[in-house]
């Protein structure tokens, strides 16, 4: 209620500053989330006909929305953090050691670092990138609205940085690292957040490149006339190529983890499936007595390659998730507090040599984890773990409540203001203060 309504003419001019110093009390008492919500249900309460849906903003481009649209307020304030660009981050500390493997253990053949580096392509991807590039069947529940983030029908947040793999190859490239954050709709908790980082790499050989260093390597070729589809090979490739790209994955990988973990790491390969490589694999390592998945990788499918004009080459490609590691390499305990801001988080990982082992200490007498993060629930998931639209769900989406609830209606509020106002003129009138 403002003062301007035909209440308060039957105020004594001195008493209108005293109500209106209660109103502003009153409105500037609650929590910045409480009146976020009000102000917004005012808002869309008030009929705006000719006004459409709002366009979703991300990175500064606007794109329209639509009956796929259930990217939310929370997730979008996570795009653009960049984590892992962050210098010092524990994120930051795993993508540049790893970087810095490759850089020391991969050369071209001028004597620059054989694999280029990619770490800031936007997460705003199309769904073709995102699903069919990577041959992901138009019925794969990977595609589902419930486990993706959807801009509209056509563009999506990344769920993964295998959705740039297309486009790099395509622009020439043979051998690249690409890190970034992806985003799925996930419950939170210790181990699962809707927002999370990966780090892949891709490597193509060519038919002279495979075959160089093998005795009488000119007579043999990447590719056979008439082949069939075994678990071991795809049905374009000999046998030969796929053992040889095999071989040289998990020899890269093998080095990187035993570079990661230590020279006596134990390491197990397992066949898998992806639906863009053939054959897979993960790789598992023994840590503190028990196996962990690290990564998965495969020899890449060739329709991927021919799609995108490398139709004469063969590759290999991995993925890893970079909260993963730094949690075990950095005994960090949950993966919320990848996202703090609080100091005696951060300061723990400014080292000067990034190869620094760190050991994440939380020994105050007030946990990080309460203070700063959200609490384990429904309640603490920022627009995921729920296929329904994100307006169906309160504080747009999910998030920690910090001061009481968000009032639902509109009408509410203003009947509890008039109350407070009814009380106000009860007061005054009872004290003959102010009527004439």
């Amino acid at each position: 209620m403002m003062l301007g309504s035909p209440a308060i003419p039957y105020l004594q001019p001195w008493a209108r500053p005293l109500l209106q110093r209660l109103l502003s009390e009153f409105w500037t008492s609650g929590s910045s989330a409480w009146r976020r919500g009000v102000c917004r249900r005012l808002s869309t309460d008030i009929p705006q006909p000719g006004i459409g849906p709002q366009p979703v903003e991300v990175l500064g481009h606007c794109y329209p929305r639509d009956d796929f649209t259930n990217v939310t307020p929370k997730i979008l304030a996570k795009v653009g953090r960049n984590l892992h660009n962050q210098p010092y981050h524990p994120l930051w500390l795993i993508k540049e050691r790893i970087k810095a493997h490759f850089y020391s253990n991969y050369y071209g053949p001028g004597g620059n670092p054989l694999f280029s580096v990619h770490d800031n392509l936007s997460p705003v991807v199309t769904v073709e990138q995102n699903f069919d590039s990577l041959l992901i069947p138009p019925d794969h529940s990977s595609r589902k609205r419930g486990d993706n983030y959807y801009v509209n029908r056509k563009t999506m947040l990344r769920a993964h940085t295998s959705a740039h793999q297309a486009e790099l190859v395509r622009s020439g490239l043979d051998a690249f690292l690409l890190a970034g954050d992806v985003y799925r709709r996930d419950e939170i908790d210790a181990s699962h957040y809707p927002v999370f980082h990966q780090m892949e790499g891709v490597r193509l050989f060519s038919n002279h490149q495979l075959f160089s260093k093998v005795h009488n390597g000119e007579d043999l070729s990447l590719f056979e006339r008439g082949g069939r589809r075994t678990p071991q090979k795809q049905e374009t490739h000999s046998l030969e190529a796929v053992k040889l790209v095999e071989f040289d994955l998990k020899q890269t990988l093998t080095r990187l983890v035993a570079y990661l973990f230590g020279a006596d790491v134990e390491v197990r390969w397992v066949d898998c499936y992806f639906p863009f490589t053939h054959p897979s694999f993960e790789l598992e390592v023994r840590f503190q007595g028990d196996w962990m998945e690290v990564l998965g990788c495969g020899v890449m499918e060739q329709e991927l390659l021919n799609s995108v004009g490398a139709q004469n080459k063969l590759g290999w490609a991995f993925g890893l998730g970079l909260e993963r590691l730094a949690m075990v390499l950095y005994s960090i305990p949950d993966i919320r507090l990848f996202w703090s801001e609080d100091e005696r988080f951060l300061k723990q990982f400014r080292v000067q040599d990034i190869h620094q082992d760190i050991c994440f200490q939380d020994r105050q007498t007030e946990s990080l984890l309460p203070r700063h993060l959200p609490p384990h629930g429904a309640h603490s998931d920022p627009g995921g773990g729920s296929s329904g639209p994100p307006a169906d769900r309160a504080d747009g989406g999910g998030g920690a409540r910090r001061s009481g609830p968000i009032l639902r209606e509109s009408n509410y509020y203003l009947t509890f203001l008039n109350k407070s106002f009814a009380l106000v003129l009860y007061f005054t009138l009872f004290n003959n203060i102010i009527f004439e």
